[in-house]
């Protein structure tokens, strides 16, 4: 079977107005029907703007340049922006860090989500609010009826976050991109709003790619996992394999870094120095600088993905799964 979403060598850059910079450099991002693929990794990674290069929200400055994006066989690249317009809300979802990035202040919930269901179908009055009340009550939103009538500031952001997911599902797309939505909520409506998307994407086969930093929200949601640093996609497999087993020095480093992975009161181990600047990407590995198993290759050859033992495919000339010893 088909995935739903594939891409292939996704370049992406921002003119700088003398030259490019690189944001995006060849990643690759395999979501099947009814999988949730998280993208990992530190900010300025290009975990986000994958998203955004994917469903052609990018900024002015920026640009894809290179790379194939296939949604369910159609090629995204080549669609006219018309055409484009009709598939952004209604074959792609996408679920914003902040619900207030979605929910116009000024406009009632009811409002927001008839506009977005009426721009890619056309329903009778009826039928609509039929819809609407259908979208809430399927998010787990008590008395729909009553909360389409609020306003956003009257609802909790763990409300509002569902209402964002349910707008986001009014067409049934084949693919939903979530850029860290559930950041700026507790602990407690996390673990909700994550048990909702695991649920709707199982019934629905909806795919889902989750854009996080949070390894524990990787480890609770995803079926795989694409770590990304400087723009390229460093390690993917099976979030338990990759989890478990990482291949990477910045996959171990950014588990290692995470509290619950240490023992009570000891200090937090740190990947040292921080990620190199667009405009300074060194010519071999991006990441050499701040590893550990550097040899003199990581500086001038850029590593190319290769596959463990483990199911994971890493970028690295001295992975983990081989032993300290052969690095040079």
């Amino acid at each position: 079977m088909a995935p739903v979403l594939s891409v292939r060598g996704l370049t992406t850059v921002f003119d700088s107005g003398q030259n490019e910079l690189r944001a995006l450099d060849g990643v690759d991002l395999t979501v099947n029907a009814g999988e949730i693929v998280a993208l990992v990794g530190e900010s300025g990674s290009g975990k986000s703007l994958t998203g955004f290069s994917i469903n052609g929200l990018l900024p002015g400055a920026a640009r894809v340049t290179g790379g194939s994006i296939h949604l369910g066989g159609a090629d995204l690249r080549r669609m006219p922006p018309r055409e484009m317009r009709h598939v952004r809300g209604g074959r792609i979802g996408m679920i914003f860090q902040d619900p207030m990035m979605t929910l116009n202040p000024v406009l009632r919930v009811e409002t927001q989500m008839r506009d977005a269901l009426r721009a890619h179908a056309s329903l009778s009055r009826a039928d609509t609010r039929r819809r609407l009340v259908a979208a809430l009550s399927e998010v787990g939103i008590a008395a729909p009826e009553q909360r389409l009538r609020a306003w956003p500031h009257e609802l909790s952001g763990g409300m509002r976050q569902r209402v964002a997911i349910a707008t986001a599902l009014l067409h049934s797309p084949e693919l939903i991109i979530a850029d860290e939505p559930t950041t700026a909520l507790d602990v407690t409506i996390q673990g909700q709003i994550l048990a909702l998307a695991q649920r709707l994407c199982r019934e629905r086969g909806t795919a889902l790619v989750w854009i996080t930093h949070d390894l524990a929200v990787v480890a609770g949601i995803a079926d795989r996992v694409s770590v990304m640093y400087a723009g390229r996609v460093v390690e993917e497999g099976p979030v338990d394999a990759v989890l478990d087993t990482p291949a990477h020095p910045y996959t171990r480093g950014l588990i290692d870094s995470v509290a619950a992975s240490q023992p009570k009161g000891a200090r937090l181990p740190m990947i040292p120095g921080r990620m190199p600047l667009l405009s300074d990407l060194p010519q071999g590995c991006a990441f050499a600088a701040r590893c550990a198993r550097r040899s003199a290759v990581c500086d001038t050859v850029r590593p190319e993905p290769r596959a463990t033992g483990a199911g994971q495919t890493v970028r690295c000339h001295h992975p983990l799964t081989e032993p300290a010893g052969a690095v040079a």
